[in-house]
């Protein structure tokens, strides 16, 4: 068996290069020679053309954002608007089948009159008030994004109002002419992930570097923020500081500059609502002789926590089943979300005295996944419900805590329903655990082109949702599609994903093995017809099943995919995962990550399944370099690998509806032809651009499976 190649031999790190010429230059090479063997036909025009028309649709859902002033603002893209506008109606407005919009910003005219290509991000607006807003605009779809602050009565950007260049910037309003920013200060201001280490109180009228500290982390953190509640008679402001992606440290910050800790569990999550405490546990926590269970949610007087008393009340404790999936509050009450098997429900929690009364919550359908999409719980009790399912297109419903519940949008059928079903089942892992995972598509058919996709990372589960582009462009056409619900995720809470933390990581992929090898016991497809595909950390999981399990699969699709686990932590936010994977500069998480890092266990003499790897010049989050240099590696061994790299789109892949139409076609088409018997022929060849120079005397080999 060869040995691992030493980091530093890595012959394809050139690729990291973002911009450098040899490597676009290959990314151009690559990426032609993708559009010329899947795009050419008539078939793939007409699968781009269906999907843009779901995401352009003009009778979708507007789905809308509460800000406390009664408006619902909404954020809008189609055909004609394709970088979009952002816009606020009326609640009257709103039901009418085609509301009356007030448009607050042109996207399109903004970019045309600055010569710069903006991607919608995020607005933040000012509390109590809702004159003034911070939005924050991004080049070409990138997590580092411009703030600019934005007069909402007068529609225009505040000429000299707070405004930040380009950076992965958290920025909050304190009051009008106050506001917290972390951002790049300069050298040494951002952690070794690029995020923000030290975080400033700002004032109107002065310049940045006049902004005061009042709180820094350490390089090694994962990042600083400060926030402020302006929730009348309740305001406060906090501090902290993420010492990994899992683990805070989070200080009330007094008037007089005083900081009180948050005794929390450094791993539970946080929450303040008036007089409320809210504890999310991601560990066991004993308490005054009582252990509260990981996933359990508690609440306490948050005046009497800091005191020092600890009167928990427990508001839900998970079991083998059922774990907690959300919660949101209205002025009054607490809707507590959690999943049962994966299948949602909801409830409603009232403080009573010393105790907290139940009862399920109005409008929620019982055959379908329901998600709080709003609430405002600055002024009363209202919430919207979003209801969908794999074959059920979404209902948005407006409901009112104790009172009546209305439809208020429903959104289009983009693809007949009838004759699929969906079925959920659960397949054996090689531990013994039960995986769940459901199946859509036509029950009667046996044996067909069947897309199975996973993500199992970060404890976020996958639900069941409607998705119009899968419906057309592969259930339409005969095909079946699989969400596997496997350990990593949030399926089942903080267990479900520690039991695939760090050197856990392995049972995540058995889970996903297994679920594909049931998929071929139950007639639902062979493995020369099952094709799989994940995005960021699903990329992984796809590197993982094509290195280590190529034989269960007929093709592969990897979307902005970590698959370079030795080097992954010293591209872009990679050091921020290390709670989630480990250390590679540590030999004892390196002994681990080696053995099934997919781009350091590409073997020649295996026949893999054919991949596409798809990613974006754009992505500051996951180094488009992963895709690369994993393309050059399969290619220099043989393999047959497609490649598709957009310069924009950031994470996301794409920009706008036309990218993401493109890069969804040309992942259905690619699949299509795999599975379904129409072979498209794509490049297998070496080029001048992938020589590698074998001086040095290391070899290229890979470990054997554990």
């Amino acid at each position: 068996m060869a040995a691992l190649f030493d980091e530093g031999d890595d012959p394809y790190l050139w690729l990291e290069d973002l911009d450098g010429e040899r490597a676009a230059g290959w990314v151009r090479e690559r990426n032609a020679e993708t559009v010329a063997a899947l795009t050419g036909g008539e078939s793939f025009a007409a699968l781009r053309a269906e999907i843009r028309q779901v995401l352009d649709a003009e009778d979708r859902i507007p789905y809308p954002g509460w800000r406390g002033d009664g408006f619902y603002y909404n954020y809008w893209t189609d055909a004609a608007r394709p970088r979009g506008i952002w816009r606020r109606t009326t609640l009257e407005q709103y039901r009418r089948p085609e509301p009356e919009w007030d448009v607050l910003l042109d996207l399109d005219a903004l970019a045309a009159e600055e010569g710069e290509n903006w991607v919608w991000q995020q607005a933040t607006v000012l509390r109590p008030g809702y004159r003034r807003c911070l939005i924050s605009l991004s080049r070409g779809g990138a997590d580092a994004a411009v703030v600019r602050e934005f007069d909402l009565v007068r529609r225009a950007f505040v000429e000299d109002g707070f405004t930040l260049p380009e950076a992965k910037t958290d920025v909050c309003w304190i009051d009008a002419d106050h506001v917290f920013v972390g951002t790049d200060f300069g050298p040494g201001s951002l952690t070794s992930s690029g995020y923000p280490r030290v975080v400033k109180r700002w004032r109107r009228g002065t310049p940045l570097s006049e902004a005061v500290v009042v709180h820094e982390g350490r390089p090694d953190d994962v990042a600083v923020h400060a926030s402020h509640d302006p929730t009348p008679g309740f305001e406060r402001d906090f501090v902290g500081r993420s010492l990994d992606f899992y683990r805070s440290e989070s200080w009330l910050l007094t008037d007089a500059g005083e900081r009180i800790r948050i005794e929390v569990p450094e791993d539970a999550h946080w929450d303040v609502h008036r007089e409320w405490l809210l504890i999310r546990l991601r560990s066991p926590w004993p308490v005054d002789g009582v252990t509260h269970p990981a996933g359990a949610l508690l609440a306490t007087r948050f005046d009497a926590f800091l005191a020092g008393g600890r009167e928990l009340t427990v508001l839900f404790r998970p079991d083998d089943r059922t774990a907690l999936s959300g919660y949101a509050w209205t002025r009054h009450h607490l809707i507590l979300a959690t999943l049962v098997d994966v299948r949602s429900r909801l409830e409603v929690l009232t403080p009573d005295g010393p105790r907290w009364r139940r009862q399920p919550l109005a409008g929620v359908p019982a055959d379908a996944h329901s998600r709080i999409v709003e609430t405002d719980p600055d002024h009363g009790d209202a919430y919207l419900l979003d209801s969908e399912g794999f074959l059920t297109p979404a209902t948005l419903r407006l409901g009112q805590v104790g009172g009546a519940v209305e439809t208020l949008k429903r959104e289009p059928a983009f693809f007949d329903p009838d004759g699929l079903a969906v079925r959920q089942f659960f397949a054996t892992s090689a531990d013994g655990t039960r995986v769940p995972y459901f199946v859509v598509g036509d029950p009667d058919v046996a044996g067909g082109p069947t897309l199975l996709t996973g993500y199992g990372g970060y404890e976020i589960p996958l639900t069941p949702h409607h998705d119009g582009g899968i419906g057309r462009g592969w259930l339409a056409r005969g095909g079946s599609y699989v969400v596997a619900n496997i350990r990593g995720g949030g399926e089942y809470g903080p267990r479900w994903h520690h039991a695939a933390l760090r050197e856990r990581r392995p049972r995540a992929y058995e889970d996903f093995a297994a679920v594909a090898a049931e998929l071929v016991t139950r007639g639902i497809t062979t493995p020369e017809r099952l094709g799989i595909e994940g995005g960021s950390n699903g990329g992984l999981l796809m590197g993982v099943m094509l290195t280590r399990y190529p034989e269960l699969f007929g093709a592969v699709v990897a979307h902005v995919p970590v698959l370079d686990m030795r080097r992954y932590h010293r591209l872009l936010a990679g050091a921020s995962w290390m709670a989630e994977y480990g250390d590679p500069d540590r030999e004892a998480d390196w002994s681990y990550l080696r053995r099934y890092s997919p781009y350091h266990n590409v073997r020649s003499g295996r026949s893999y399944p054919p991949v596409l790897l798809v990613t974006s010049t754009r992505d500051d989050r996951v180094h488009p370099a992963h895709a690369r240099k994993m393309a050059a590696r399969l290619r220099e061994h043989g393999h047959e690998v497609a490649y598709y790299e957009n310069v924009e789109g950031g994470h996301g892949t794409a920009a706008n509806s036309e990218q993401r139409a493109f890069v969804w076609a040309l992942t259905l088409e690619f699949l299509w032809r795999k599975l379904a018997g129409r072979p498209a022929t794509l490049p297998r060849q070496v080029s001048s651009g992938d020589a590698v120079q074998r001086g040095g005397g290391f070899a290229w080999g890979a470990p054997a499976n554990p």
